[in-house]
């Protein structure tokens, strides 16, 4: 069974946010925005498994 992909959508609505905090908010509401959705995104990953799994964003050196 196919599942809806919600992530896309996901990325959708935090581009649209960041984008009218940018143009009608300038440069700080863009930040603040940045800033408390990447807050937000990783109290969700906590809630939702427990942990927080950085290792895929980390730089592996040969």
């Amino acid at each position: 069974m196919n599942t809806f992909p919600l992530w896309p959508l996901v990325g959708l609505a935090v581009g649209i946010a960041l984008g009218f905090a940018g143009a009608f908010g300038g440069w700080p509401a863009f930040v603040i925005v940045l800033v408390l959705g990447a807050a937000g995104v990783l109290i969700g990953r906590v809630m939702e498994g427990g942990t927080i799994d950085l290792s895929p964003f980390a730089v592996r050196r040969r």
